[in-house]
């Protein structure tokens, strides 16, 4: 069933969990993530970046993603992630994409909520929530499609204030993580999240979950984050079955891509803890 995110966050709030975001890039790794929610009988966030719309459409994302949706016996989220154009927001609002963000997180505060109030004005007359970054999550190593950039941490007075000034359904943080992959495990500052938590009743979202550690993002899971945001890692899934696998056609090499992206997401499933939500 096809469904917008804010049913979903009441869901994680309560139990909390956090509901894996994973991006897709064709209707196949839609069909996949779909199919792990199923199996585990949990909802999913099919999440599309705009830097991937060369990849598969936003036509062709909401045909499949609503087709997907409507069969699916779980609540699905049609999102797209890291929306930076508003002509883009506007029309993936238009063809039916439940969720959208709004990622004016480069630009200063005043500039951000001004962009941001302006999907929020167009999206909420049509049912459609939106997401925004305070702060900025920057870019670990090999991100494609991103400009290596500092991360800047979300600060309890800006959440705060952003969220009473833009009204906005959920939240993207900046906690220590970045977009793709580290030299290393990050260190999650924890305390700000706890404090940023705290402050503001809205659902908080975590980006740059890749490689991010097991054990940070189960923490995350656990203190306040209801939503994060998985990439990388599944690609990266996908081209480790390939090296040890070594299909040697082309069907065959599609079926390690599924197989290997859909063990990947399974396994974050119990990391975010989402199977509570069935206790």
């Amino acid at each position: 069933m096809l469904v917008t995110s804010k049913e979903l966050f009441k869901i994680s709030k309560e139990k909390g969990v956090a509901i894996p975001a994973p991006n897709f890039i064709d209707a196949q790794s839609m069909k996949d993530y779909v199919e792990v929610a199923e199996e585990l009988n949990l909802p999913v966030i099919l999440a599309l970046a705009e830097v991937h719309l060369e990849f598969i459409t936003l036509e062709e994302a909401t045909y499949f993603g609503k087709f997907y949706a409507e069969k699916a016996k779980v609540p699905v989220v049609l999102h797209l992630d890291h929306g930076m154009t508003p002509s883009v927001i506007k029309k993936a609002i238009d063809l039916g994409f439940t969720s959208v963000m709004i990622d004016a997180s480069q630009d200063d505060f005043e500039t951000n909520v001004k962009k941001t109030k302006e999907i929020i004005e167009y999206a909420h007359p049509k049912g459609v929530v939106v997401e925004a970054e305070i702060g900025h999550v920057g870019s670990g190593v090999n991100y494609e499609n991103h400009e290596e950039t500092d991360s800047q941490y979300t600060t309890v007075e800006d959440a705060i204030r952003f969220v009473e000034e833009t009204n906005v359904d959920s939240l993207a943080v900046s906690i220590g993580t970045a977009h793709g992959m580290y030299k290393g495990v990050p260190e999650i500052n924890f305390e700000r999240l706890n404090e940023i938590a705290k402050a503001i009743e809205i659902p908080l979202v975590l980006h740059g979950g890749s490689s991010s550690g097991d054990d940070n993002l189960n923490q995350c899971s656990l203190q306040g984050i209801s939503k994060i945001n998985i990439f990388s890692d599944l690609v990266n899934a996908a081209q480790k079955g390939i090296d040890e696998e070594k299909p040697n056609n082309y069907l065959d090499l599609k079926k390690v891509v599924s197989n290997s992206m859909k063990k990947c997401l399974k396994h974050y499933y119990g990391v975010f803890c989402t199977n509570k939500i069935n206790e």
